[in-house]
Order: C-alpha cells, then structure tokens, then sequence
C-alpha cells in the first residue's frame, strides 16, 4: 500500500509539473485566444454588460495580454470562476491566467504552483453597513453579526483585526458570493465585509437602494490586487507582467488610445522603445515589436482602464489613492522598458 501511495504521488507531482512547465504562449498561439478567470460577476471589475460582453478592470489585463500577443484585443475568452474554483482552474491548465481580483499573499504565491506577476489594483478589506445600523466606524461593530464569503482571505483577516482591536462578532459565511450579497440585503448579518472595491461594486449594482447603505472609512489590510499565472513558465509569467508595466508606462509617458499613432513620431527614447520605434522589447518577450503598441490603441494606458472601469467616469467612481502613479502620491510604477 505504501509503495502504491508513492507512485501516486509521483504521478500527480509529475502531471502537475508537465502543466506548470507547459509553454503557455505556444498553447495560446495554437488556441487561437487567451483563456482567462474571472469572477462570476463584479461589476467594474469583472462582469458581463447588457449586451453580454465581459468588461472590468481585471477584464481589461485579459484583453491587454490578447493584444500583446495577438495584436488583437478580441481574442480572449472568459471563465468565470468563484473563490474556491479560481486557483484549482489555474493550476490544472483550465485557464492561462487568472485575471479575478485576488490578493497577493506570501502563502499563494510560494506553496500553490502559481505566482503574482504583478498589482493592477491596491485596495483594503473594508466593512458595508446599512445607513440604519447607526455606526460611523468599525470601532462601534462589537457583537454585529458579519457577512463574508469562505475560501477569501476575508476571515482570517477580520478575525485577526478583531482580537487586536478586543471587538467580538458573529460571522456568517456562505460558500457562493450571491449568497453572500443576498443575505447581507435581506439582513441576515449587519456587516459586509470584503476588500473596500468590492464593496463599493455590490452597493452601486447590486443593492435595490445604494444611498441606504455606506462604506465605513476603515481599512483593515492590505490587498494587493492582480493576475497570477503557474509557476516554471518564465516567458508567460513575463508577458504577463510587462503587460501590466506597459500600460502604467503608457500612463507615465502621456501616451493614450487617442494620440498613441501620433506618438509613433515622439523622439523620446523611452517612448520609442515601448511603441517598438527602437526594436528590442518584443523580441525580449517573443512578441511582435507592436506589442505595447496594441495595448495602448486597443485598450488604452492604466489610467483610461481605471476610469472608465471603477473611477471618475465609471457608477463606482472610486478615487484614485493608493492607485495613483508614484509621482502623484500613489503605489503604482511603471519598471522600466529598456
């Protein structure tokens, strides 16, 4: 029996790491379309519209990576994918990237076969109260009742701010988000709590009457949010980063969807090696030199993304902060492309 449960287990390590070593660009390039995971509906981040088009932030680096690798912004394919499926789909080869907003954590991105290559959005696990409770703080939730969703980061993050803080409460978790969501309007718990973004998406779209309920102003954490791809795939986990770099580049250099033709004409070298004026980028990628090129036309820099997504010209309108450029008081830096 012993001998029987070593070749097992020798098997499924090697299976896995066939997986994980797999070129993942070469599979991509053969499908035709990246396969990302999403969430099963977050709006601003990840959702379908009326029309039945996923868009969101975290959509947005699917279609980022889609033009970087094909020069078309089309060719991506979503599957929505709850908590507790999203790293198991990752891991197994179901998708190429997930693209679901998941915090960066040590244990994730060392013990599970997958890893961060990057953070396209800071954010906080915050709480959501009906206007009713009558609290203006966290500091007043003692013996609330708190709504959360297993397999998130959210529990043990509000169970370890609890005790430091002496607050006793009564958690109530649900396996599915729209339980969660669906519980917490019907009253079954007085708080919600997950990361600040979320919280601000179900209020505005998922809440029959936003303006009865607020966002409390704490932030108990810290949730780096972004893509993760498998581990033992460096050109994949590259492509995958650089996409995110490019469009904070982009960003960071003034170049839009709007101007980015006209700035094919830009003498400034870092602009000419990131549109592919000076070759080298994408070849270091195994990309066409138009790689960030198609990005920028085709989905825009970090800043349209944000916007239209979650910020000023979105129903979410969430504030820049943390997620501002470095050199206008946020977190985010564009490495260099040379």
């Amino acid at each position: 029996m012993k001998k029987l449960n070593l070749i097992l287990a020798s098997i499924a390590f090697a299976s896995s790491s066939v997986v994980a070593q797999a070129a993942t660009l070469d599979t991509v390039k053969q499908r035709g379309h990246v396969v990302c995971g999403t969430t099963t509906g977050f709006a601003g981040f990840s959702a379908p519209d009326d029309k039945g088009e996923w868009k969101g932030l975290d959509v947005d680096v699917c279609k980022s990576i889609a033009a970087a690798v094909f020069g078309d912004a089309t060719k991506f394919k979503t599957v929505p994918l709850n908590s507790q499926q999203r790293f198991t789909a990752l891991q197994s080869g179901e998708i190429d990237v997930l693209t679901r907003n998941t915090t960066v954590t040590q244990q994730r991105d060392t013990a599970l076969g997958i890893q961060s290559p990057g953070v396209n959005f800071y954010d906080g696990q915050g709480f959501l109260v009906a206007k009713s409770l009558g609290v203006k703080s966290a500091k007043e939730l003692n013996g609330a009742t708190v709504c959360m969703q297993t397999g998130t980061s959210n529990e043990n993050t509000m169970a370890d701010w609890a005790r430091a803080n002496n607050i006793k409460y009564t958690p109530v978790v649900f396996d599915q988000f729209n339980e969660v969501v669906s519980a917490f309007a019907a009253g079954r718990c007085d708080v919600y709590s997950t990361d600040a973004s979320g919280l601000a998406s179900i209020r505005i779209s998922r809440l029959s009457n936003p303006d009865d309920y607020i966002v409390l102003p704490e932030l108990i954490s810290k949730e780096p949010l972004g893509p993760f791809v498998r581990q033992g795939d460096d050109q994949w986990f590259n492509i995958v980063k650089w996409t995110l770099h490019a469009q904070l580049n982009a960003e960071e250099l003034g170049l839009t969807s709007a101007n980015v033709d006209e700035q094919l004409k830009s003498e400034n070298p870092n602009v000419q090696r990131l549109l592919g004026v000076t070759e080298g980028s994408g070849k270091n990628l195994g990309l066409d030199e138009k790689w960030a090129y198609n990005i920028i036309k085709q989905v825009g820099n970090y800043g349209e993304s944000f916007d239209r997504n979650v910020g000023k010209d979105s129903a979410l309108q969430i504030p820049r902060g943390l997620n501002n450029l470095w050199n206008n008081g946020g977190l985010h830096y564009g490495l260099p492309v040379r």
